[in-house]
């Protein structure tokens, strides 16, 4: 029998991924987009499957109360659903608000929609955060000579409403993170719900877009970050500081989801999805020796040198590997390719 999955955030980064890799498992999946605009342009970015194995959903507000109660309906009816919409785009946000309402209600929302009205769903599969795995402010704090620390799924970030909503933007989306995942792992254990529930905590999604992106300035952030830094420069600038040290390829994260759609032992398990770690100088080297265009705009740095410190730390993937035998693809896969990509991008958007 076809597996039938509901996919939220559908047309992102990630869940663009997310549901290439289940279009083309055999799952019948319906996407949940925000307008109109977007459900026809993921027509166009999957021309190839028919409605039977790909229909969409409109949820305008996944904040208003009762946004998914339609979307969840479904003949034939639901056995998983996978929840990966969340706001991550610095640009459209304009207070620490617009990062934690939308995380915290989205996720109330489909939960409290999927156990009302999808008695058939199984399992709901969050894509969560190393953002709420990480203690940020700890880290920051450290000194230079500090151990580094190997974070696990014992580990959460301990930020509180109150320091998010009076820090950074990137202390709110940290904590937005928290308080999502929290809040469903409270659902499961005070409305005890027909379904059981994962939670993949990626540390930085790196790797090739899937979905439509008309101009760098379109871009997510992560993907932003190498085109601003590592492109979009010159090779005398200065080597760009170290990001978040952990990262993950874009496509194992998605094959993570949907091996957890189809793997019965990571029933209510929080599982953190990291690939390895990389420097700037990691990011810089590997462009550069692979991509003779780069050379004289990648920043150059110090090829083989300027390693992470030694305080970095670092996340590990040792219960995913055992629980769903993922794979991680590769370094040079991960930056090399979405670097020709985003060249190629900003030729046709110059043109």
């Amino acid at each position: 029998m076809v597996q039938r999955v509901l996919l939220t955030g559908a047309n992102g980064f990630i869940g663009s991924h997310i549901l290439s890799v289940l279009l083309s498992k055999g799952f019948s999946v319906r996407s949940v987009v925000r307008s109109q605009a977007k459900l026809d342009q993921m027509r166009k970015d999957f021309p190839d499957y028919s409605n039977s194995q790909l229909d969409f959903a409109l949820v305008p507000n996944i904040t208003a109360p009762g946004a998914y109660e339609k979307a969840v309906m479904s003949t034939p009816p639901f056995d998983t659903v996978i929840h990966a919409a969340s706001p991550f785009l610095y640009r459209i946000v304009n207070d620490n608000s617009e990062f934690l309402v939308p995380a915290l209600n989205g996720t109330k929302e489909i939960l409290k929609a999927v156990k009302a009205l999808a008695p058939s769903v199984t399992r709901v599969i969050i894509t969560g955060s190393c953002a709420a795995v990480v203690d940020h402010s700890s880290e920051t704090a450290k000194p230079a000579t500090a151990e580094s620390k190997k974070y696990t799924e014992d580990d959460w970030n301990p930020d509180s409403w109150e320091t998010a909503m009076a820090g950074t933007l990137n202390v709110a989306y940290r904590a937005s993170k928290t308080f999502a995942e929290k809040a469903a792992w409270d659902f499961l254990e005070t409305e005890k719900p027909n379904f059981d529930l994962v939670v993949l905590n990626p540390p930085m999604v790196y790797g090739p877009i899937r979905h439509s992106v008309p101009s760098p300035k379109e871009l997510n952030e992560s993907t932003a970050r190498i085109y601003t830094l590592f492109i979009e420069a010159k090779a005398d600038d200065e080597l760009p500081p170290n990001g978040m040290p952990s990262y993950v390829d874009v496509r194992d994260l998605a094959d993570a989801h949907c091996l957890a759609a189809t793997t019965p032992a990571a029933s209510n398990t929080r599982m953190i999805i990291c690939g390895g770690r990389a420097s700037s100088q990691d990011i810089s080297d590997a462009l550069r020796e692979n991509i003779p265009e780069l050379r004289a705009r990648t920043p150059k740095g110090l090829p083989g040198g300027n390693p992470l410190a030694k305080n970095a730390y670092s996340c590990s993937s040792e219960r995913a590997q055992k629980v769903l035998g993922l794979k991680f693809r590769s370094r040079e896969e991960t930056f090399v390719g979405l670097a020709r990509q985003l060249l190629d991008l900003e030729a046709k958007s110059a043109a």
